[in-house]
Order: C-alpha cells, then structure tokens, then sequence
C-alpha cells in the first residue's frame, strides 16, 4: 500500500492478561519502578526505559500496554514485565 499521507506509527497500545491474581501493593512495594496509588486508580504504572512503555498492571492480571513504537517493543515490554511480577502472582 502506497502512504502517500506519510503515515508513521509511533505509539502502540496492546492488551494481554497474565491469567493470575496480582498483588499490587507488594508489587509496588517490591519494586522501584511501579507507582500504586489505589484511591486515584485502580492499578499499578510500571514504567519502562528499555523499551520504551508504560504498563498499567490490574489486580485480575489485565495489563495494557502503551508508548511501544513497535510490536516487537510491545512483546519485549509485556515479557520483561511478565519476569519482574512473576513473584507476585497468586
């Protein structure tokens, strides 16, 4: 297909669910990076530098996944998390 618009992607956003219980407040307690501020909203922000995305993580094990600029970014993003909660999974 011609993109005779110029048309870039440049921020993707994804959904996947971890399947398992998520215990946010030991995850934001466990690490550094997660914010969890339950009377604002309802899950954790886990921002990552490489790549590049910010991950909203649910307790039901739903996350979203924003800012790749790639598939391959959103893949890298949700494994790389996936490593990081694994401890806090029920």
């Amino acid at each position: 297909m011609e993109n005779k618009y110029n048309i870039k992607i440049v921020n993707m956003v994804a959904s996947a669910n971890f399947n398992v219980s998520l215990d946010l407040f030991a995850l934001a307690r466990g690490v550094d990076i997660i914010e969890y501020e339950p009377e604002q909203f309802p899950g954790a922000i886990l921002k990552l530098h490489n790549p590049k995305a910010s991950l909203l993580l649910f307790k039901n094990g739903k996350v979203i996944c924003t800012g790749a600029r790639n598939e391959k970014n959103v893949k890298k993003a949700l494994e790389k998390t996936a490593g990081m909660v694994s401890k806090y999974m029920n």
